[in-house]
């Protein structure tokens, strides 16, 4: 019964142990599904599943039926418009970061929009490709088809087109694996990554981005480097070249450059009063191609330029075996991390926007759109924040915007292309570098995580270095085993804290926190805050021991020798018992602690037996002359297992051994707070016999502190003893000085 009375509340309840709740509350046998019930839930049907599976499966026929045509055509329209713009620009730029020719960034972005329109479940992001993952799959094509150092233009020709058949291989074949995550419902893959390794891993990837451009700016051959320490030598390259340095593209792209980050800075910090974004990315493109074609830049400056991009689509292709199977390892990154972005972004979105995605199903619509992407010559996609971006600022409300970007796309790839023909290569390569700012400036995160969290800081620094100087798909692999190993590190070496009762009332916090606590003579509080397991129980073992201040396997085996010594002396008559004390009749002979044991140890580890002796033995009494024992101050350890989640075997089996120690020499054992289900586990391991009893397990601290304290005053006081026979347990226990002095009402 809970009486409030003001800001305050009045509990009147028995003082429960686990078993007597459950017997007095009836609880409830529960059955619990196995892993064959999941399969048979799994797969079962009904029409009713079949439907919900279809609405899944294919999210349009949930939203386009619902379509708000009046309020929201108009909306997605202008921003379709700006953002397949956007697409086309980044589309052609990214596709360098490839290595292949910039027309096929266009097919990168056409097919995957399209597919997602169908199957994706996020109505703001826009589809396409991602500089990370770009500059991810070329380090693959780089690979696969090496840098031909002849310079022959018929090899040059061969290259292109086995670099555009690699990198469809290795998309299609990341989208295979994207697609299977989908269907085996792995969607929950993404909780790996956690923010600080994604930020410290795109931070890297912008800097590789940063490097790899440099030979388009510069006009330089560079060959790929796909190897640790690849960016030291890209960069021992480009700078041994650096007088061959075409003085035209690097001005271009310094301007283009400037101009873009100024603008991007405009746009950001007048967004609230901009209708729309200013559409830089367009404006540099059309006034660079019309300047590069009306002033003759190829002729007279002998820059490179974009040239013929391909016209219409081309039949779609099978991927090659020989591609796929030397890089599956690279195609697994790329699924993984183009599927992690994509979904941080959608879910940036959904939560602003309050709608859901499933993480499932995003795996399956963007491994379709890769399949069907790399089928017609494109590479893998994702999302860009920065294209997103475009797509909710202009007031895109649905996908809808995203078929419109993709008619834009269409119109340049049927009909308006050869405009781009005159386009520098550098100017591309300076756009590129452009979004990379919001990428770039994540390197101030590195100061505000150390202040809030040193473990997410260092995840950070870690994921950094290794992704910059082992490579992408190396650095990655080596940033998710260290994340794992500092959660293993955390938990391995848990918080243990004594507790003390503050402000005389039911709550328990660590002692050192407070000046007002109480604690009970002769009891011990003791927390463990994480999950006790294989690697951890050896450190819980150890604080417990430090807290207690004593070691509960030397007091057992000194009492124990103390023992034989008694029974030796008694035997030889040098030892008299009275009711009293004990009597020494001679002058024993010291014996050391090697004779005794007898090479006997493990008899030692025993309870005591005092069955043989006249008398029981107080061990905080005086002994016989020339036998010690450490002294134990307290009677009961309460430990709290609020946060302790789960136990596993081995840690089950070395707490029970920890447990019967403390129990062997007459210290009471308590556990307080432990989940539901904790007891079942224990009895199936096994865990209780006449030592460890399901009766040590109370429902909170509280409840075990008034059974110590019942239990050690029942004797000392009649009033509670009778009142314990008459009342059925309902104890009033009045403290009257602290925990440490307590008077006895009923």
């Amino acid at each position: 019964m809970v009486e409030p009375v003001g800001n305050h509340y009045v509990v009147a309840r028995r003082v429960y142990s686990e078993n007597l709740f459950n017997e007095e509350h009836k609880k409830l046998p529960r059955y619990h599904k196995t892993f064959l019930d999941h399969l048979k839930l799994y797969f079962r049907c009904s029409p009713q599943r079949v439907k919900k599976i279809a609405l899944r499966l294919f999210p349009v026929v949930s939203w386009l039926p619902a379509y708000r045509f009046k309020e929201w055509i108009l909306s997605d329209i202008v921003s379709g418009i700006n953002t397949g713009l956007v697409a086309v620009l980044q589309g052609l730029a990214f596709a360098l970061l490839v290595n292949i020719p910039p027309g096929y960034g266009l097919y990168a972005v056409f097919f995957p929009a399209l597919v997602y329109f169908i199957f994706g479940t996020s109505r703001h992001i826009s589809v396409g490709p991602f500089p990370v993952l770009s500059l991810m799959v070329g380090e693959a094509v780089i690979n696969l088809v090496p840098d031909d150092t002849d310079g022959n233009v018929t090899n040059s020709s061969v290259i292109d087109e086995q670099r555009v058949m690699a990198a469809a291989s290795v998309t299609f074949i990341s989208g295979v694996f994207q697609l299977a995550l989908g269907i085996l419902q792995f969607g929950f893959i993404v909780i790996y990554l956690s923010q600080s390794l994604i930020s410290g891993f795109t931070t890297a990837a912008a800097i590789h981005v940063l490097v790899s451009q440099l030979k388009f700016m510069l006009q330089l051959t560079v060959p790929g480097f796909n190897k640790p320490f690849g960016i030291i030598y890209t960069l021992e390259s480009v700078f041994s070249q650096i007088t061959d340095t075409n003085i035209a593209d690097l001005v271009t792209s310094l301007i283009v450059l400037v101009v873009v980050f100024v603008v991007k800075e405009i746009n950001d910090r007048y967004k609230a009063k901009l209708p729309a974004p200013i559409p830089i990315e367009l404006i540099v493109t059309v006034l660079a191609a019309l300047i590069s074609y009306f002033a003759k830049f190829e002729e007279k400056f002998n820059v490179a330029v974009v040239g013929k991009l391909e016209e219409g689509f081309q039949a779609p292709v099978a991927p090659n075996v020989d591609y796929i199977q030397k890089s599956i390892g690279n195609s697994i990154s790329i699924a993984i991390v183009g599927f992690a972005v994509a979904f941080s972004v959608a879910k940036v979105y959904s939560i602003k926007h309050d709608y859901p995605i499933d993480g499932n199903q995003e795996l399956i619509a963007f491994g379709l759109g890769n399949i069907v992407g790399g089928s017609f010559k494109g590479f893998a996609s994702s999302t860009a924040l920065s294209r997103s971006g475009v797509q909710e600022s202009t007031g895109g409300k649905t996908q809808i915007a995203g078929i419109v970007s993709t008619i834009i796309v269409l119109i340049v790839i049927l009909a308006i292309g050869f405009l781009l023909a005159p386009l520098q290569k550098s100017v591309l390569a300076s756009l590129a570098l452009g979004n990379l700012k919001g990428m770039l400036m994540q390197f101030k995160e590195i100061v505000i995580l150390w202040r809030k969290d040193k473990y997410d800081c260092v995840i950070w620094v870690v994921t950094f270095l290794a992704a910059v100087f082992l490579g992408l798909d190396i650095g990655l692999a080596a940033a998710v085993a260290f994340q794992l190993l500092t959660v293993v590190i955390r938990s391995q070496i848990p918080s243990c804290t004594l507790l003390a009762n503050v402000g005389r009332s039911n709550i328990y916090r660590n002692r050192k926190d407070y000046a007002d606590i109480y604690e009970l003579e002769g009891v011990k509080i003791f927390r463990c805050s994480a999950p006790i397991f294989f690697a951890n129980v050896e450190f819980f073992r150890e604080k417990l021991i430090a807290a207690v201040e004593f070691n509960p396997v030397r007091v057992l085996r000194k009492r124990n020798k103390a023992l034989r010594k008694i029974r030796k002396m008694l035997k030889k008559g040098e030892l008299q018992v009275t009711p009293v004390c004990f009597i020494c009749m001679a002058n024993h002979t010291h014996e050391s602690d090697e004779e005794l044991d007898n090479n006997r140890i493990e008899e030692l580890d025993q309870p005591p037996n005092m069955t043989d002796l006249p008398t029981q033995i107080n061990w905080g009494s005086d002994l016989p002359p020339g036998i010690t024992v450490p002294q134990v101050d307290i009677h009961s350890i309460i430990l709290d297992f609020s946060s302790v989640s789960f136990l596993d075997f081995s840690a089950i089996r070395v707490l029970q051994k920890t447990l019967k120690e403390f129990v062997r020499i007459d210290i009471d054992i308590y556990i307080a707070g432990a989940h539901e289900g904790f007891m079942d586990k224990l009895e199936r391991c096994a865990f209780f016999d006449e030592e460890i009893k399901p009766s040590m397990f109370f429902l909170t601290i509280h409840d075990a502190v008034l059974h110590i304290l019942l239990k050690k005053d029942i004797a000392s006081c009649p009033k509670l003893k009778l009142a314990e026979e008459k009342s059925s347990n309902i104890y009033t226990i009045k403290p009257s000085n602290g925990l440490r002095s307590w008077e006895c009402t009923v």
